[in-house]
């Protein structure tokens, strides 16, 4: 095997089964040299014990996902959603400072879908901002950035009211660019007509806080969130996209998500292999 792209970053998601002490351990006896964690593995063990892990680990510590979902309208509900997703600030400015140098503090925010009965998007739209607007300060302090994604259309209803790179752009427009950025995520914005005009938008504007790969192959399966594929296994035109991104001056880690069951029931270890050989293949040309 060749050597692996020191850009390349594994993100949790990939080896979802795998606990976050053999995430980190299959990862760094991969050669891959980052790494973006899940709240959910993270908590499992507890935040401080985490920070340890990765620290020992030698890995450099990417994005944290996930925050957002919170389009509901005033209420209990929303309250702990923020809450919820102050707490998320916090473990990622913990993990940030634990990782190895050249670690970034970046909290994935995916928007959340339509609340039950409703079909405002609009107004979910403007409750996303509001939301944003609520945690801006707590983020600042931290210094992390909350990274909106962007998410393809069919999760709409869903998962993600935001579904362009240009919507999240324009949702972020009255914050800091180091305070709010968003997430260029290939599986969800390659089919957008104005995605390299957006990603060069994003770049003027100092937004790009991290960018994630995989492909998009069809048949889709009946649940579409398990539809990601291996960089070059599908139509995504890896060429155009990370040509436009390092254009921008883009010069961080390159997360690869998969959300796959066929994937998620291999051996871990063999995954990160396929992902670092993937990678090269598809992704690592463009980079130079």
């Amino acid at each position: 095997m060749s050597a692996v792209d020191p850009r390349l970053s594994i993100n949790q998601a990939t080896i979802k089964y795998a606990d976050l002490a053999t995430a980190l351990q299959v990862t760094a006896e991969a050669g891959v040299q980052g790494i973006g964690l899940w709240r959910e593995p993270v908590n499992e063990v507890g935040l401080d014990v985490a920070a340890r892990m990765l620290a020992d680990s030698g890995l450099r510590f990417t994005t944290h996902c996930r925050g957002g979902f919170f389009t509901l309208p005033a209420g209990p509900e929303r309250v702990a959603a923020l809450d919820d997703n102050r707490r998320a600030i916090e473990e990622t400015a913990t993990l940030a400072a634990a990782g190895a140098a050249g670690s970034t503090a970046v909290l994935v925010l995916v928007a959340g879908g339509l609340p039950e009965g409703s079909r405002d998007i609009a107004g979910a739209r403007e409750r996303v901002r509001d939301a944003i607007g609520e945690l801006s300060a707590d983020a600042a302090a931290a210094g992390v950035t909350l990274a909106i994604e962007p998410l393809h259309p069919m999760f709409g209803s869903d998962r993600c009211v935001v579904s362009t790179l240009g919507q999240a752009l324009d949702i972020a427009a009255g914050f800091d660019p180091a305070v709010v950025g968003a997430a260029v995520d290939t599986f969800h914005v390659w089919w957008d007509p104005q995605v390299l005009e957006q990603i060069a938008r994003a770049g003027r504007e100092g937004r790009i806080a991290t960018y994630q790969v995989c492909d998009w192959k069809t048949p889709l399966p009946v649940d579409v969130l398990l539809s990601r594929h291996y960089p070059g296994d599908g139509i995504v035109d890896f060429g155009s996209l990370t040509q436009a991104v390092v254009a921008t001056g883009y010069d961080r880690d390159i997360e690869v998500e998969i959300f796959n069951a066929d994937i998620w029931a291999q051996d871990p270890a063999e995954v990160v292999r396929r992902t670092a050989e993937s990678f090269g293949a598809a992704v690592s040309p463009h980079l130079r």
